[in-house]
């Protein structure tokens, strides 16, 4: 009877292959794991956290996010309430039809409101200059629609007087398309309501003196 040499040396040739070749793929397993590791390690200490008032720990790329944000709604307030109350005779029109495109109809309704109230035609009659001599707006940007309250200061020149009024208003912003030229922030303003208007009587002494 012959043994069969040729069999077994066949087999254990196997047998050493498939344990060579486990403990290869174990080994690049363990590398590529540890590669890894050190990539997330180096990427955790590359991130900087800041602690919200709440406790909460925020990464520093997304508070630069709210931040950048924070930048556009302002700048879109600032737009918007340039355009809609930095107005004269020759001007209204083209200022107003820019604002609209930064609010909704509740921006249009203010608008029509004006204009049945005779606004647009004492600017006009009287050849009025109305002037915005600043504007500071708060918004809370923690979740959308985001609020927002502005306080607009501006002047209304008839000849010789001048008026110093300051208007506080409130409203939402919400996202929507950007659309070049004319809603470049990609915000617009709903709920818009004008809250108190009143007349500065020492604007014009305080700002002299």
């Amino acid at each position: 009877m012959q043994i069969p040499y040729k069999n077994i040396f066949d087999v254990l040739r196997t047998n050493r292959f498939i344990v060579l070749a486990t403990v290869g793929c174990a080994a690049l397993v363990c590398i590529v794991a540890i590669v890894m590791t050190i990539k997330m390690h180096k990427a955790s200490q590359n991130n900087a956290f800041v602690v919200s008032d709440q406790g909460d720990v925020i990464p520093l790329k997304v508070v630069h996010q709210r931040e950048n944000f924070r930048v556009e709604a302002l700048s879109h307030l600032e737009l918007f309430h340039r355009y809609f109350y930095n107005i004269n005779a020759n001007s209204y029109k083209k200022q107003i039809e820019k604002a609209l495109w930064l609010g909704n109809n509740s921006v249009s309704d203010l608008f029509r409101q004006k204009q049945s109230e005779g606004v647009y035609n004492r600017l006009l009659q009287y050849s009025l200059v109305q002037h915005v001599i600043n504007i500071q707006s708060d918004i809370a940007i923690e979740s959308e629609p985001y609020q927002f309250k502005t306080i607009t200061t501006f002047q209304i020149n008839r000849g010789s007087i001048t008026d110093t009024y300051e208007l506080i208003s409130t409203g939402n912003l919400i996202h929507v398309d950007r659309n070049f030229p004319h809603n470049p922030h990609g915000l617009l303003i709903t709920d818009y309501f004008e809250n108190t208007l009143r007349k500065l009587e020492d604007y014009e002494m305080s700002h002299n003196k």
